[in-house]
């Protein structure tokens, strides 16, 4: 019987797509188990956020963004671009001890370990998801507008995905060798977040360390949810070049440093 093209690789494609949805599902409910509230917690935590938000900076502080701003909504403004910045701490963070969690199928079975890294991803994005919705409502409510815009968000989610996962992929790595790994990147994250302009506004940034936005993918990304949410506004396309140069790179290089480090993981773990 003649053997049909490609047939193997369908196969291995329909496998490990069912096997990262299995492991997503499996990451989803091991955070939510016993839960009364259950996958309810990912509305709750960043509602919980934005309406502390309205308060503290609203209400407390009245505090206002420079003439000429794209809203005049501190707590929009805030929360539209604090959204990117989540799903990319949430996926990084996690990743390091994601492979040791995983650690016996690692050992005993033939596994693809890459499709840990993006099963946390994958997780992540559904609380994305969640509090995305949550801010689209709530724009609409209270300033009576949405922006066409939005249906771009996807392609950013993706360009997002494509940075967090690569990234991912090598902290996870290095923490099967190095386990002071998951701490260089809770300092890493937190010296990376005060370098994005989520509490402030590009301007405000002094002129000297400027280059630092330009250097920054998450820069791009704040800039670009809170345009996409904020304003009827198309994107600058040189920056969506950018941006995918970032991502791409970032994507590819650190799948070839994970396939690297990969073939000593069963020895190590």
């Amino acid at each position: 019987m003649a053997k049909i093209p490609g047939k193997n690789f369908l196969v291995n494609l329909i496998e490990r797509r069912s096997l990262l949805f299995q492991l997503v599902r499996r990451d989803f409910q091991i955070r939510f188990v016993g839960s009364a509230a259950g996958w309810l917690w990912g509305l709750i935590h960043p509602l919980v956020l934005l309406l502390s938000w309205l308060f503290v900076f609203q209400i407390c502080m009245k505090v206002e963004l420079p003439r000429g701003s794209m809203t005049q909504n501190y707590t929009f403004y805030l929360f539209a671009g604090f959204l990117p910045w989540m799903l990319f701490q949430e996926t990084v963070q996690r990743s390091p001890a994601s492979l040791l969690d995983q650690s016996n199928l690692i050992t005993k079975t033939i596994f693809p370990a890459e499709l840990v890294p993006l099963s946390v991803f994958l997780s992540a994005l559904v609380n994305h998801l969640l509090a995305l919705s949550l801010v689209i409502v709530s724009v609409k409510i209270w300033m009576g507008q949405l922006s066409p815009m939005l249906l771009m968000l996807p392609i950013y989610m993706l360009l997002l995905g494509l940075f967090a996962v690569g990234v991912a992929w090598i902290v996870s790595a290095l923490h099967v060798y190095l386990r002071d790994t998951a701490q260089v990147v809770s300092v890493l994250l937190t010296l990376w977040f005060w370098i994005t302009p989520i509490f402030v506004t590009e301007q405000q940034y002094p002129p000297q360390f400027r280059f630092l936005l330009r250097l920054n993918p998450l820069a791009y990304l704040v800039q670009a949810y809170r345009e996409r949410i904020l304003l009827n506004k198309p994107p600058e396309w040189h920056e969506l070049a950018t941006l995918t140069f970032f991502s791409v790179v970032t994507f590819v290089a650190g799948g070839l440093f994970f396939r690297h480090l990969k073939r000593g993981f069963a020895d190590v773990l």
